[in-house]
């Protein structure tokens, strides 16, 4: 069994590790600053991994990227932070690069891959991945694969409608959260802020959290019901909080309420991978891919 380099890219940093065969763990983790141009990307990247093959032997490099992974023909399309990566057959090139066969994909198809593979989801086939971020994306996991669609948007759930014309990633995060109250009252919260005020007794506060976890519910519930997943899981900052998931399931029992064709409640979890989830998940996408 061979050793495979593994690369998360971020829009600030870039980290690594080696996925060790035989000690089936993930090691030599470390990570620099993205470079601002593509040279410097590639100098970057060749780096590590020549320091790798100094040491093991290695059966190629799993890499997972911002961006739309279009898996046909190594393109990454879509936009990021790093505009240098798109729109050209980048993985090809890496493998010239490497000297090593490269898979790619989506930050957070990797991170649901992740959890697919030796997480909170092990042992299952179909999950909805949630990422709740700054806005709303995540993952689709059907048959222990990424469903990447068409247009490669499985799993943008923030552009889903959450009320009227407003989108779930306008209405379904504590970004959104704390935009909403310091339009309304001037001031400059977090959306962290706005949970303690919440709970201290804050009304518009409470009105808006729990707005969001009405608006978040209904994503779910939404998504239960059209792809029935085995389990729901959510990432991202917010997921961490011990509040979050209670109360959105005392939301989707209001809906099951209402909705009595509905026969069972979605079953909710916290992602168990935080730091690491993208590397373990690029290696998860390198077994299934090469």
């Amino acid at each position: 069994m061979k050793d495979v380099a593994l690369i998360d890219v971020g829009g600030t940093s870039i980290k690594y590790g080696l996925w060790n065969a035989k000690k089936q763990e993930l090691t030599d983790k470390g990570s620099f600053e993205t470079p601002d141009d593509l040279n410097g990307y590639y100098s970057g990247l060749t780096k590590v991994i020549n320091s790798f093959k100094e040491n093991h032997d290695l059966a190629g490099v799993g890499m997972s990227t911002p961006g739309a992974v279009n898996k046909k023909n190594g393109v990454i399309e879509g936009a990021s932070a790093l505009p240098y990566i798109h729109n050209f057959k980048i993985q090809a090139e890496l493998e010239k690069q490497f000297a090593l066969p490269v898979s790619m994909e989506n930050d957070a198809n990797c991170a649901a891959l992740a959890e697919m593979d030796s997480g909170v989801a092990q042992g299952m086939k179909n999950l909805i991945f949630m990422v709740i971020g700054t806005g709303v994306g995540g993952s689709v996991i059907l048959d222990g694969h990424v469903h990447h669609g068409k247009h490669l948007f499985g799993g943008e759930f923030g552009y889903t409608l959450s009320e009227g014309s407003q989108t779930l990633s306008e209405l379904g995060t504590a970004v959104s959260l704390a935009k909403r109250y310091n339009e309304e009252r001037n001031t400059k919260y977090s959306g962290k802020e706005i949970f303690v005020l919440a709970k201290n007794g804050d009304k518009l506060a409470q009105t808006l959290t729990q707005d969001l976890y009405h608006h978040l519910a209904v994503a779910i519930y939404n998504l239960q019901y059209s792809f029935d997943p085995e389990m729901i899981v959510l990432g991202g900052g917010i997921s961490q909080a011990d509040f979050l998931i209670p109360n959105i399931e005392k939301e989707i029992h209001k809906i099951l309420d209402v909705v009595k064709i509905a026969p069972f409640m979605p079953v909710i979890k916290c992602c168990d991978y935080h730091n690491d989830a993208n590397l373990i998940g690029a290696y998860v996408d390198f077994k299934q891919s090469i």
